[in-house]
């Protein structure tokens, strides 16, 4: 196993420095998924504080664009591409971003941030209604670019 980047000789926390990394496209897809009850599904289009799929979708999208200022050692990143989707499925809403970048390092946090920020708008927007609501399995579907190159996870189509 590699060791952490994150921390210097000393087990102090730092940012990586990748100033002598070359510029690459980056690409990295996450998920999320929000646990909805029948009656709150059955409620979505009724919604009284807007469409909360296409809220969580913007939400989402700038998440993405602030990630360096939510998670300390990220780097701010010119994004070149943000997607995110909300689709109403069995049991709940399925969260899916995409995230890309010509950059020296890649846009893995951005996309986590995108789809765990749009589960949570799903929530915020729904929870008057049920706050049962659950947000499970926030993660990496895959990645691409730099040097550690391809990564899809296992059981991911495609």
């Amino acid at each position: 196993m590699s060791k952490l980047s994150h921390y210097d000789g000393q087990g102090r926390a730092r940012m990586v420095d990748v100033s002598s990394k070359p510029p690459t496209r980056r690409h990295a897809a996450a998920s999320a998924f929000v646990v909805l009850s029948p009656a709150v599904l059955a409620a979505l289009p009724k919604n009284p504080k807007g469409d909360p799929l296409e809220i969580a979708r913007f939400a989402g999208i700038q998440a993405a664009k602030r990630t360096a200022e939510l998670i300390p050692m990220c780097h701010p990143l010119p994004l070149s591409h943000i997607e995110v989707t909300a689709t109403v499925g069995q049991g709940g809403i399925a969260i899916r971003s995409e995230v890309a970048t010509v950059a020296a390092t890649g846009v893995e946090m951005e996309a986590m941030t995108a789809a765990a920020v749009a589960a949570l708008t799903v929530y915020d927007m729904c929870k008057a209604l049920d706050k049962a609501i659950a947000i499970r399995e926030v993660v990496l579907e895959s990645k691409s670019g730099g040097k550690s190159g391809v990564y899809v996870r296992s059981g991911t189509p495609g």
